[in-house]
């Protein structure tokens, strides 16, 4: 009997007396390589910072190394994440709606199927924010300003084909407004772009809202209710416009690796978002925490497929 069923059977037997699975949830036997497809310093960076606290608290004798192999707004690692080996030792970290749009383009070297997600963790709710020491006070403003010159303001995203890059096409088409997308290769470079004046905001996530608070100022959040750690920023759909919506992050592997053990990585990674250390890091971060496993991915992928394919074809994606 191999060691992961062993491990299984502890955990049912765990279970049967009372104790809760994920504290007998087995470790990694040798350290974690955690690789990432966008620069240090974003929201899957200081999502994979808290994983890596919490998983050592959790597994103290293995180390969780995080690697970066950033660019084209994270294709050149999904591209190669196949060639990783399928040993439940590396994991790379995965985005919707990034891996179904950048494909539709049709120059990206890989396909959404060839992208093998074990675990969804968290979700970031779209967020259009502005410069603290913007002229543009409200989304009133923001629309004002638009109107007034047409073409003029440039807001950055976060990589090409990507979430931010839908949310600004369907913000422009939302609220009638044409506004230019200037992509960075991630949140990181597109910090420095909106604290420096150089573009005239952002398309973003209310983790970045949230985590410079104080250097910019969210005008509008795409949520059901209004964030609770930004309560006077209204909501799109106050604003008249149905919209919930923003970017799934979660752990993908090599098509190689087995489904026991994706099984495994998809139980560990469920038991790190069950800690209450990491709830609170995701509530003070702006991260929406999500329990997306092997059990529940087919159908997931399949809705989400679906979904962002529609919004592709708005953007003009998969038209060649």
């Amino acid at each position: 009997m191999n060691r992961f069923v062993t491990m299984r059977a502890l955990v049912f037997a765990l279970a049967a007396l009372g104790v809760g699975a994920t504290q007998a949830q087995p470790c990694p036997d040798k350290n974690l390589m955690y690789w990432q497809a966008f620069p240090p310093g974003g929201e899957s960076d200081l999502s994979a910072r808290h994983q890596q606290m919490v998983l050592k608290k959790k597994c103290a004798s293995i180390e969780t190394i995080i690697q970066y192999k950033a660019g084209a707004g994270g294709a050149l690692m999904w591209s190669t994440m196949n060639q990783l080996p399928g040993d439940g030792l590396n994991v790379v970290g995965v985005n919707l709606p990034h891996t179904v749009l950048q494909p539709m383009e049709g120059i990206v070297q890989y396909k959404t199927d060839d992208v093998t997600p074990v675990f969804w963790y968290h979700y970031t709710p779209d967020a259009l924010v502005v410069p603290e020491q913007s002229p543009i006070k409200s989304f009133a403003d923001f629309v004002k300003a638009a109107k007034d010159k047409p073409g003029t303001l440039n807001l950055g995203g976060s990589g090409q084909n990507s979430a931010n890059h839908a949310a600004h096409q369907r913000m422009n088409a939302a609220f009638g407004i044409k506004t230019n997308y200037v992509p960075y290769k991630g949140t990181g470079d597109m910090t420095m772009a909106v604290l420096g004046g150089h573009v005239d905001g952002s398309m973003t996530y209310t983790a970045f809202a949230v985590n410079n608070k104080g250097k910019v100022r969210a005008i509008a959040v795409a949520m059901d209710k209004r964030h609770p750690l930004m309560p006077d920023v209204p909501t799109f759909k106050e604003l008249g416009v149905d919209w919930v919506d923003g970017a799934f992050r979660g752990i993908g592997v090599p098509k190689s690796t087995p489904p026991e053990v994706k099984k495994r990585l998809s139980d560990l990674f469920a038991a790190l978002n069950a800690d209450p250390e990491m709830k609170e890091l995701a509530a003070k971060s702006g991260f929406e925490l999500v329990n997306i496993g092997v059990e529940q991915m087919d159908a997931f992928m399949k809705e989400k497929v679906k979904v962002y394919t529609d919004v592709g074809k708005q953007m003009g994606l998969g038209s060649k």
